[in-house]
């Protein structure tokens, strides 16, 4: 009773900050707007119109993008953690950011080799061919792994299938970037460093359903996963179908990588660092409390490293993967000196 107090306040604690944050997003940037002024604006949108599409057009859909992205990566880690048992697995391992990356490459380079003019020239639908090349990169990967699940039975081979579609998708990505325009290798190295603007208010209403609908199918695993962590002889006994179990996780893990990957890019190390803060702060292995708690926590980080990267001084915003690694490569550390 007293845990469940406690824990009751630190989501509370959680939940306050993620709308500091959340405040701070739409306010705090390149442009510095107060509080109060974003307060009147909110309540007279036609006060001051530069003000509004400023906030609206740009720092609300990054804002949200932000912290739904965090959400995804963060549950899509700790599927991963759970299912293969192992505390520094995380979304990538299956290949799917790689396959999103081909993707983008065939799109952006190959277009520019074989037609000799780079495609960041034809503006909105490069941005609208990379996001969707990235999805079907991503799809395309998430179908073979699901199609090589059901064959292997060791978790561990399908972890190293996983990382060899990576190289293999790696390779055919350094092969056409050795040959393509430099206006499109830009264009594809600034796809890489991952960003939470790619994602206007033409895309956020998909985007969030995308999103909502990946994370609601996640909660309905709490005892699934709760089971699974016993190991796989107790799961049987317990009538739990394990094939089909490790299916579905695989499956709705990947499917919140692939939708954040194709919009904002391969962002790295939320989905591998926030599951061990989660688990840090509120001391239990029991997935009722730590995938909600993964969600929320997700959207902080997530959100501070969006309110970071685009900190006043800066010109223009700083790659969100720079960011993040300066929170999640310590907590990665931390984590392997623990487990020694």
């Amino acid at each position: 009773m007293r845990r469940n107090k406690l824990n009751i306040i630190l989501l509370s604690l959680i939940l306050f900050l993620g709308i500091i944050l959340f405040i701070l997003n739409l306010f705090v940037g390149s442009v510095t707007i107060p509080f109060r002024e974003l307060f009147d604006l909110m309540l007279n949108p036609e006060s001051d119109s530069t003000l509004y599409t400023i906030v609206i057009n740009y720092r609300l859909p990054q804002a949200v993008t932000a912290l739904l992205s965090g959400a995804a990566l963060s549950v899509a880690g700790l599927l991963m953690q759970t299912l293969f048992r192992n505390p520094l697995a995380d979304p990538s391992m299956l290949g799917i950011s790689s396959g999103a990356g081909l993707g983008v490459a065939i799109t952006v380079l190959l277009t520019g080799i074989l037609g000799g003019n780079a495609l960041s020239s034809f503006g909105l639908w490069s941005n609208l061919g990379v996001s969707l090349a990235a999805f079907i990169g991503a799809t395309l990967v998430l179908t073979i792994v699901l199609g090589f699940s059901s064959r292997v039975k060791n978790m561990t081979t399908l972890i190293i299938i996983g990382l060899m579609i990576s190289y293999f998708a790696g390779s055919l990505t350094d092969i056409m970037k050795f040959f393509s325009l430099k206006e499109d290798i830009h264009a594809f190295v600034i796809w890489g460093m991952g960003s939470f603007s790619a994602v206007g208010t033409s895309k956020l209403t998909f985007f969030s359903i995308a999103i909502i609908i990946g994370l609601l199918a996640s909660l309905f695993l709490t005892k699934t996963l709760n089971i699974l962590i016993l190991g796989d002889l107790y799961a049987e006994n317990l009538g739990l179908n394990i094939k089909r179990s490790n299916l579905i996780i695989i499956l709705i893990s990947g499917y919140l990588t692939a939708i954040v990957t194709a919009y904002c890019g391969p962002i790295a190390f939320l989905g591998l660092a926030i599951p061990h803060l989660t688990r840090f702060i509120f001391r239990t292995s029991d997935h009722r409390i730590l995938l909600p708690s993964t969600i929320l926590i997700g959207m902080v980080v997530s959100m501070l490293c969006n309110l970071i990267a685009r900190m006043p001084g800066f010109e223009g915003n700083l790659p969100i993967n720079a960011v993040t690694a300066l929170i999640g490569a310590p907590v990665v550390i931390w984590v392997i000196l623990r487990k020694r």
